[in-house]
């Protein structure tokens, strides 16, 4: 019998998308099984953007995005804290023009991005979009939520990107869209039978969509943890990211102090507002391997925040333990936080130490490392291998 968080594949014609429940797909061993083309009829049956209309036509009444978090080159991404999603197009491969794919996916980001800046009658002909993605093995997706374009958080001139890649030494171009996951926490099939009519702002749709058309607002599906306490699987590299954390740590493993620079360099790469990063010395660290300033505030006028940054070039496997944090909390100075990068993870009771105690540390774990080298480019062995020789050359 299925868990109450699921919907048999016989039932999806007819239920509703609540969020984070998974829709089982089908056990006939073929492309029939997939849960989207039942639950969703005209998306289609695979690929990760579907849509019920032909974009080329403008035409597109709903979106499907899915993803299977698989794709190592292009990291989608979910915030469930604050509602962000990151979403790459559906140029994956070089040889096209940015919007010649076969689904016409990137021209529909095009126009959905265009038409979120036209004002509410630029917005009322925005196609509303669902997000799945894969909760395990099978066929089986999961609702996530119902993304608006943009977000209040980036200027409209950084929410749709072109980005360069790099595949066998041919370059080619691909956008990053950002997304706001709005809170509506299901969206009921009377809402889908108007979509799937032509109609976006009916009886069916949902307050916090309706309010983004007519005001520009967004309302995001805010779901602020309590305490973070990731788990080790929660740290570590996915299966398909291990080989690049595995290059990283061979080719650490003897030059510890040469690490450090690798992960303040990260670091900084990482958060924009990183003014200057100081590596220190080994024989004069006190314990911390960086210290640098961080500027929360306008650019006319920030504040400097010091933070001291320690390093652990650690084997897959390897936690960083109790010892090891507690060296770096007892030397963090009053007004300063501490940045704790490693190639591995922290044990549990680390971790819970930190959190509990309320210590202002940043954790940069394996998995954290993986998904930052990926938003660079660095999303494969030989591209990964040439940096490191050109920026961390071996001694």
């Amino acid at each position: 019998m299925d868990a109450p968080h699921t919907v048999a594949f016989d039932q999806l014609r007819r239920c509703d998308l609540v969020l984070e429940r998974v829709y089982k797909g089908g056990t006939a061993g073929n492309a029939a099984d997939d849960p989207l083309a039942r639950l969703l009829p005209g998306v289609g049956n695979q690929g990760g953007f579907r849509a019920i209309g032909r974009a080329a036509r403008d035409a597109v009444r709903l979106v499907v995005l899915y993803t299977s978090g698989n794709e190592t080159d292009w990291p989608d991404e979910l915030d469930p804290y604050t509602g962000a999603f990151t979403y790459f197009g559906d140029n994956r491969s070089p040889g096209r023009e940015l919007h010649d794919t076969a689904r016409k996916g990137n021209l529909l980001l095009r126009t959905v991005f265009e038409r979120a800046h036209s004002g509410p009658a630029g917005r009322a002909k925005v196609p509303p979009s669902v997000l799945f993605d894969k909760p395990g093995t099978g066929r089986d997706v999961r609702f996530r939520g119902l993304p608006a374009p943009g977000s209040d958080r980036i200027s409209g001139e950084e929410d749709l990107v072109a980005v360069w890649r790099t595949t066998r030494g041919q370059r080619f171009q691909n956008y990053r869209a950002r997304f706001t996951v709005l809170d509506a926490s299901c969206i009921t099939r009377d809402w889908i039978s108007e979509l799937t009519k032509g109609g976006s702002l009916g009886p069916g749709c949902p307050p916090a969509w309706r309010t983004w058309v007519e005001t520009g607002n967004y309302a995001p599906l805010l779901a602020p943890p309590t305490v973070i306490i990731r788990r080790r699987d929660q740290q570590e590299p996915t299966l398909a990211d291990k080989p690049l954390l595995d290059q990283i740590y061979q080719h650490f493993k003897d030059r510890p102090t040469d690490f450090e620079q690798f992960a303040a360099d990260l670091w900084r790469a990482s958060q924009p507002n990183v003014d200057k990063i100081d590596v220190t010395r080994p024989w004069r660290d006190g314990g911390r391997d960086a210290v640098g300033d961080y500027l929360p505030g306008p650019r006319s006028d920030p504040v400097a925040v010091e933070f001291a940054l320690e390093a652990k070039c650690y084997a897959p496997g390897h936690g960083v333990g109790v010892r090891e944090t507690s060296r770096l909390i007892s030397r963090l100075r009053h007004r300063q936080f501490g940045v704790l990068v490693t190639t591995s993870h922290l044990d549990t009771q680390a971790y819970t130490e930190i959190r509990e105690d309320g210590h202002p540390v940043i954790v940069l774990a394996g998995r954290d490392i993986a998904d930052i080298l990926k938003t660079q480019g660095l999303n494969n062995l030989a591209g990964l291998r040439q940096y490191l020789h050109e920026k961390h050359p071996p001694r």
